[in-house]
């Protein structure tokens, strides 16, 4: 996979105040329950083989690959709670610097934490998993992510399951969005009880409006 590492487009003002809308708006959209809308959980399937990259990571870290939460249930979310995945997917897509791992390493894959202040789009998601596994949110419910961009390219972002469905978090955007509110084609992503191992996501469901745009 050749990771996304253009910088995110960052929202510049009122970062506060649109998290507390969009808070209010997830709510009143999954309280609505329009049965013509997308799911707002994804359906994954069988287990599938991990990114080559991410395999690799686990050789070296193998402490990482092998955690079984016991708590598989989404994570329940609050105003707090909100804030926090907020302020933490903006705040590590301002202080890592995208950088291909090539240039970066001189190799073409290679996941890693960016405790140098670099990294592509896996260093982003791993960081990110890395500072919410820290404020309390459950393995279970931070999961390295796998898709394909609408020009075909290959991209990683951390999902976040909870009680209002999954969320993204995206080195490509400050705004954490449901992800059938995304453009990606969704391909895979670690099992929620087995953090080296991958399950398939099942074909993602056409984006409509909803109150989340």
């Amino acid at each position: 996979m050749f990771c996304v590492v253009r910088p995110a487009k960052l929202f510049s003002v009122g970062k506060s105040i649109l998290s507390a809308l969009i808070f209010a708006s997830t709510v009143i959209a999954w309280e609505a329950g329009a049965s013509a809308a997308p799911s707002p959980v994804m359906s994954t399937g069988s287990i599938t083989s991990q990114p080559i990259g991410h395999y690799d990571f686990c050789q070296r870290r193998p402490d990482e690959c092998s955690i079984h939460p016991s708590d598989l249930r989404p994570v329940k979310i609050t105003q707090k709670t909100w804030d926090e995945i907020v302020e933490v997917n903006a705040s590590v897509n301002k202080w890592v610097k995208p950088i291909s791992d090539f240039d970066h390493y001189g190799v073409v894959q290679y996941w890693n934490y960016p405790d140098d202040g670099m990294g592509n789009c896996e260093h982003y998601a791993l960081e990110k998993r890395r500072e919410l596994m820290e404020k309390g949110i459950s393995l279970a419910n931070l999961l390295i992510t796998v898709v394909r961009l609408p020009n075909g390219e290959g991209h990683a972002v951390v999902t976040v399951r909870t009680d209002r469905g999954d969320f993204i978090l995206d080195n490509l955007s400050d705004q954490v969005k449901s992800w059938t509110q995304t453009p990606y084609h969704f391909l895979k992503r670690q099992a929620i009880n087995d953090t080296g191992r991958w399950v398939d996501i099942i074909q993602k469901p056409m984006v409509v409006a909803s109150a989340m745009n």
